[in-house]
């Protein structure tokens, strides 16, 4: 019997690992997660609150010679970035005045300055609304209006942008400083003298002292797909949060990690360049992406973590194959928005690197991460994720674009499998802070009465599914999915079965109106390969053997770039405006006609036909 005993407790872990394939998973997540949310708790209580900005003192107290950044071929170490922090802080302080509790517009690039211009203001309880460094003239003199800041700090290669707007800002009496130069222009202030000749002594912490967990610590600008940017609050507490993400996918302080994204964006700053200050490792920053150089730079460096958004990893894997394709040391992606046939071509060509899919977003309060590596999931549905973001996916009418409700007034609940609308309860302790300056965008978020009178969800605006297995997929934007012949079309899919096609690049696929029709019917705007043309009856071939008659785009575009964010998401409302009109649309216009089964090129008097009702969608 002993013997048999043996036995068994020989196979348990093949028994469990058969019946429970991601338990280890999920403990080694569960305790990972218990171990963060108890660092937060501690934070939260400590006199005074003990924030990020302390965080980075304790990691140059512990490491100051250790390099923080890589950048051009110069390396800067904790101590530097400290002391040129406490530069820009004592220059700051005396050249503008700026105090506690003051809003400064940070519009840089992808530089070091950025980390201490940051840090800097921290330092003197500033909050900081980073400025997507790609927008100009309307969206970028909204932004102000938005965080009410009174300051902007720039650098000398976006004078040109700030010049364009100087009469409107002075207007706002917002006082304009460059950083990295002196300036010519009246108006626009130098300060790298004052920097230069500033002290680098620690800043008193007194000069902070109401900072606390609820404080916003920045603002962060939501992308703009479907109009102009959103400041979203960061609070302090949710900056300590996000930082924790590196942890929660078990980077160390022996990681070097890659930033090629924006530092304006969440997935730059927050997981990035906080992450790297709570984890005390090593980074290596980069102006911009360029998937031409992402892996000689991945070699040179000795590169283990990479961040990817969007469409980075399809980029990656467009390049040219080459025989070193493997030879890194990346260990570890982190990111979100990649296809499943994408993530499994990059790992069959660039090797063994482990995906962690995550999904977020910057001011909701409810987080996701696929902490399994398997191939498509945006993460899994836990005990303790139940717990810890109280969250539903409820039945969406896609029609009049908002939730189902039943007799009672509720919303109901999908079915396992089914797509829903992903909402999560906002409570004291995982709230939704909203949008600066924008009480009516704040509401919209927020859905009233979901499963009893009086509750208050988070609405994500994004439609996922959960399946058996509890991983969660991502299925669409609530606004890209659209309605047509009585059934909802999922843009992400029919642009995922595009991108099968042998001649195309990349496609976004979106809806559109026709006169006398109910719904949106299916268009798409594609790039092509290099040197390939538009294969009519290959695209035809494909779309009908992959796509139902309602999700088929019976109209295609072709471009010769599409227009995208700068974190690499896909633009569609003008597209959508445009629709199909030839006299409009001066690119290449195509029409599926299932009669001769290939794409047609549509002309002017094919537009009027389908108008008048004479050709039949």
């Amino acid at each position: 019997s002993l013997l048999s005993l043996q036995a068994g407790l020989a196979f348990l872990p093949a028994i469990v690992k058969t019946l429970f394939p991601y338990l280890f998973h999920d403990c080694v997540y569960i305790l990972r997660a218990i171990c963060f949310g108890l660092r937060i708790e501690i934070y939260k209580r400590k006199t005074p609150f003990y924030s990020m900005v302390d965080g980075f003192g304790d990691a140059v107290r512990k490491n100051p010679h250790k390099t923080l950044i890589h950048f051009e071929g110069k390396t800067y170490s904790y101590l530097d970035v400290d002391r040129e922090s406490n530069k820009v802080a004592n220059a700051l302080r005396k050249v503008a005045g700026l105090k506690e509790g003051d809003t400064v517009a940070v519009f840089l690039g992808n530089e070091p300055a950025f980390a201490w211009t940051w840090l800097g203001l921290a330092k003197l309880g500033c909050v900081a609304a980073l400025l997507n460094f790609n927008i100009r003239s309307k969206s970028l003199l909204h932004c102000f209006s938005c965080c009410g800041a009174k300051v902007l700090i720039a650098c000398e290669e976006l004078c040109g942008a700030v010049e364009e707007i100087l009469p409107a800002l002075k207007e706002k009496s917002v006082s304009v400083y460059i950083i990295n130069n002196d300036s010519s222009t009246e108006d626009i202030k130098g300060i790298r003298q004052a920097i230069t000749q500033a002290s680098d002594d620690p800043l008193p912490r007194s000069l902070r002292a109401n900072v606390n967990v609820r404080s916003t610590a920045l603002y962060i600008y939501t992308s703009g797909t479907t109009g102009l940017p959103k400041a979203a609050m960061v609070t302090q507490e949710r900056l300590w949060a996000a930082s924790f993400f590196q942890g929660l996918c078990g980077v160390t302080s022996e990681d070097v990690f890659y930033i090629n994204l924006p530092l304006y964006h969440s997935a730059g700053f927050l997981i990035g360049f906080t992450g790297c200050i709570e984890r005390g490792n090593s980074f290596v920053l980069r102006r911009k992406f360029s998937a031409s150089q992402f892996w000689d730079d991945c070699r040179k460096y000795n590169i283990t973590v990479m961040q990817y958004i969007g469409e980075t990893l399809r980029y990656l894997c467009n390049v040219p194959k080459r025989n070193n394709d493997r030879d890194h040391k990346v260990r570890l992606a982190i990111g979100n928005g990649v296809r499943e046939e994408v993530w499994n071509e990059f790992l069959s060509r660039f090797g063994n690197i482990y995906v962690m899919e995550l999904y977020g977003a910057t001011e909701g309060n409810v987080v996701f991460l696929n902490y399994t590596s398997k191939v498509g999931a945006v993460g899994r549905d836990n005990i303790l994720q139940k717990h810890i973001f109280p969250h539903a996916l409820i039945k969406f009418d896609i029609e009049k674009e908002e939730p189902l409700r039943n007799a009672a007034g509720f919303c109901v609940p999908v079915t396992p499998g089914e797509p829903g609308l992903l909402v999560a309860r906002i409570t004291t302790k995982y709230p939704f802070v909203g949008y600066a300056g924008n009480k009516q965008l704040t509401e919209k978020k927020r859905l009233r009465d979901v499963f009893e009178k009086g509750d208050l969800y988070f609405n994500s605006g994004d439609l996922l599914r959960i399946d058996h297995e509890n991983f969660v997929y991502f299925h669409d934007r609530v606004g890209d999915t659209f309605r047509w012949k009585g059934e909802n079309v999922a843009t992400t899919e029919v642009s995922g079965i595009l991108s099968m096609v042998d001649c195309i690049e990349e496609a976004n696929v979106y809806g559109v109106t026709v006169k006398g029709h109910e719904g949106r019917i299916g268009m798409a705007a594609i790039t092509l390969k290099e040197g390939r043309v538009f294969d009519c009856v290959n695209t035809c071939s494909v779309v009908t053997d992959y796509l139902p008659v309602y999700a088929r785009p019976r109209f295609i575009r072709i471009q010769n770039s599409l227009e995208v964010t700068g974190t690499f998401k896909m633009k569609k409302v003008k597209l959508v405006e445009e629709g199909f009109n030839p006299a409009i649309i001066q690119d290449p216009l195509y029409f599926l006609d299932l009669t001769v089964k290939k794409y047609i090129p549509f002309t002017q008097e094919n537009y009027n036909s389908v108008i008048s009702g004479e050709i039949k969608l």
